[in-house]
């Protein structure tokens, strides 16, 4: 149980970069691989699931760490990226179009991303039990 946030902000920064890769590879996927289409990968659905999965997620373990490293900056970094994301959701390609949502949903990710990697940083660097 000691390295839960640790294994929070791991399980949080690989979110972000399948989400990056479901955004940039799954439309190429789509044109190389036709039989692909059959799995509506592109559904809004999956944007909803993954961002069920990254909102709690990402939630717990920067919290978890602000209350050890004490830094404030890192969960606003954290939770701007969640905003990008949830923005990019809730606008969707209709009014933001294909590309537009893609941008935020790929600059969301990668946001939350550095920031659980600076969250990972400063846990480890401040010697918390978690990290041992």
């Amino acid at each position: 149980m000691k390295n839960l946030q640790a294994i929070a902000d791991k399980a949080a920064i690989s979110l972000s970069f399948i989400c990056t890769v479901h955004c940039l590879a799954l439309p190429l996927l789509m044109v190389l691989l036709p039989a692909l289409a059959v799995f509506n990968l592109e559904d809004e659905a999956s944007h909803l699931w993954m961002l069920a999965a990254v909102v709690p997620t990402s939630l717990f373990a920067l919290t978890m760490g602000c209350k050890k490293h004490k830094k404030m900056a890192v969960i606003v970094f954290g939770l701007v990226g969640l905003a990008v994301l949830i923005a990019a959701i809730v606008l969707g390609h209709d009014i933001l179009s294909e590309t537009g949502e893609q941008v935020l949903l790929v600059s969301g990710a990668i946001i939350i991303a550095l920031g659980h990697l600076k969250n990972h940083q400063l846990c480890k660097r401040s010697s918390c039990e978690c990290h041992s």
